[in-house]
């Protein structure tokens, strides 16, 4: 289990095709808030007739928002960059000049056994020339996740070559809407991701996997207005969470503090953690009663457990 809060702290994932000229405005004057991450997109939200231009405008958006944060005071939300290819990710660092000190880092996408190695190897090279840490996040959407015969091959495969790097994987995404579309599946505001059986199953294999060394961020969710997106939102989250995911990809303002909100902690969670990680060592039982006298806490059983919520309270806050 990560043992660090920043593998924690991406939470609501804002994505934004990277061609979006607005950006850096809506940055500066704090329109998406103060408790979000933000992906810039050159992959598919962007023509394939259009990506020179797209990147030029992400280059110019960079380095704008960077010279506005050397003289204006706003907040700076992780920024990472879905690229299309590994050669992005290299050239653009180079175009980003100084302002690549402002991008926590690049998403991978359709990572799978043909493409990790060239880049893993991108990554380890830009972290290389940088000053600055810089992270990545593949996403778990091929179709070589489909393939029952190989899924688990694969799965482990990709862990072993992402294992070098670890310490710069900062979290494991899962690409719903993508497998859902492998299947022709799509689910309406009053339905659950993890109700769709084959798409569910692709999920628990990831964090069975994944799930004990790496943080595993929840699957997009498309609605943003209407009837009952809101609800239909919060109850896909408690599934989330209920099956190991932390966090959520958002593609609309709205989404952020729904996100934001169903990851606070309990009060009563909080207070059973902290009594878990601060138990007496020397003491002669390891259970007892929760500070509520609802559950039993178990020292050996609950750290990890403890652990996550503790780091969550840091960064989500408490719910009272």
């Amino acid at each position: 289990m990560k043992n660090n809060v920043i593998y924690y702290s991406v939470g609501a994932l804002l994505y934004c095709p990277a061609n979006k000229k607005s950006i850096a405005d809506s940055i500066a004057s704090g329109r998406f808030g103060d408790k979000y991450s933000l992906a810039l997109c050159l992959e598919d939200t962007i023509n394939d007739n259009f990506v020179t231009e797209a990147e030029y405008t992400l280059i110019d958006s960079i380095v704008r928002i960077y010279n506005l944060r050397q003289t204006d005071s706003f907040y700076l939300p992780k920024i990472f960059i879905r690229v299309r290819n590994p050669e992005q990710i290299i050239r653009l660092s180079y175009a980003f000049g100084q302002s690549l000190e402002i991008i926590t880092g690049f998403i991978i996408p359709k990572f799978n056994s043909l493409n990790a190695d060239v880049y893993l190897e991108s990554i380890a090279k830009i972290n290389q020339i940088s000053s600055h840490k810089h992270y990545m996040m593949p996403i778990y959407e091929s179709s070589a996740m489909i393939d029952l015969r190989t899924r688990y091959d694969q799965l482990y495969l990709l862990k072993e070559k992402l294992a070098p790097l670890e310490e710069l994987v900062l979290n494991i995404r899962v690409g719903g809407n993508d497998l859902c579309h492998l299947f022709g599946f799509r689910r309406h505001a009053n339905e659950s991701i993890h109700k769709i059986r084959p798409v569910a199953n692709i999920f628990s294999d990831i964090i069975t996997v994944y799930g004990t060394d790496y943080v595993v961020s929840g699957p997009v969710w498309e609605y943003y207005a209407g009837a009952n997106w809101e609800k239909g939102m919060t109850k896909e989250i408690a599934d989330d969470k209920l099956c190991g995911f932390i966090g959520k990809t958002v593609i609309h303002p709205n989404q952020i503090s729904v996100v934001n909100h169903a990851y606070q902690v309990s009060e009563a969670d909080f207070h059973d953690a902290k009594a878990i990680l601060h138990w007496n060592k020397s003491a002669a039982e390891f259970v007892s009663g929760s500070n509520s006298k609802e559950r039993m806490n178990e020292y050996k059983t609950h750290t990890n457990w403890a652990e996550k919520i503790m780091y969550l309270s840091d960064v989500y806050g408490i719910r009272k």
